[in-house]
């Protein structure tokens, strides 16, 4: 569906673009031309992802970042502005998640996921406004969750965080306008990561799996090429007119709340 090369010649910041999701992203816009500057705490994870896309005849920075620290982030786009002339995207998927009762929760705990999912997503896109706003358009993606603007009962620090990130999204979308710069969002639902299932549900990975895909009327998981494809999407031109937006893609499962047993009727 995508025009060869949409992104030629455009640059694309990806936090947490080593890995999972990430990776996915940074793959997909390489593939359609960007050049790409991923940034997370790994820096193995970084190296892997960045010399894949160059063996593909991509280019690709990698910069070890902790997006907790204003300092790193603004490292983070000087070094895409010195390398490759500037940013013309953001895409925010740097993230944190356990799950845990809110009585349970220790304030660390709490502190942890708040400063890389909401403070995090800020730093970001406030280290790199004064580079987008060069571009026409420049364009910020940000990661959420279903449970943005919702509840989830176990992820009471994720669930504000990603809250917070929403109407982040669409206050940045209203302000920074003017300046030629949209500001979207992505709410995916379950697109399973290698480790994921572990770190979420160490005491049952495979049985909690298992259930969220039985409450998924599409009848299967998300893939990884569908979101990195709704990503490329969201951020080509073809999308040039939604701002503050927040796109769901969860094959329907945010709206699985039946009171009947309809099946049966």
């Amino acid at each position: 569906m995508f025009r060869d090369r949409i992104f030629q010649d455009q640059v694309a910041v990806i936090t947490g673009g080593g890995t999972g999701l990430g990776r996915a992203f940074s793959l997909r816009f390489a593939e359609l031309g960007a050049r790409v500057a991923l940034a997370s705490r790994n820096p193995e994870h970084l190296a892997a992802t960045r010399d894949e896309i160059r063996r593909a005849g991509g280019q690709a920075l990698a910069m070890p970042a902790d997006v907790r620290k204003p300092e790193d982030v603004e490292a983070v786009m000087r070094a895409a502005k010195d390398e490759f002339g500037g940013i013309d995207m953001l895409i925010n998927n740097a993230a944190g998640n356990f799950l845990c009762r809110a009585e349970k929760l220790s304030y660390n705990g709490w502190r942890s996921v708040v400063d890389i999912v909401l403070n995090g997503t800020f730093y970001c896109c406030r280290a790199a406004f004064p580079y987008l706003r060069e571009r026409h358009p420049g364009r910020i993606l940000n990661i959420l969750a279903t449970y943005a603007e919702g509840a989830s009962p176990g992820t009471v620090h994720s669930a504000a965080a990603k809250a917070g990130v929403l109407a982040l999204t669409r206050t940045l979308a209203v302000e920074w306008a003017e300046y030629g710069i949209q500001v979207k969002a992505i709410a995916p639902g379950l697109f399973p990561t290698p480790g994921a299932a572990e770190r979420l549900w160490p005491g049952d990975p495979a049985g909690q799996e298992a259930r969220m895909r039985q409450m998924i009327p599409a009848g299967r998981a998300g893939r990884h090429d569908e979101l990195a494809n709704l990503a490329a999407y969201l951020c080509s031109p073809y999308a040039s007119y939604i701002t503050g937006e927040a796109v769901v893609i969860d094959g329907g499962m945010s709206w699985n709340h039946p009171l009947f047993d309809w099946r049966s009727v």
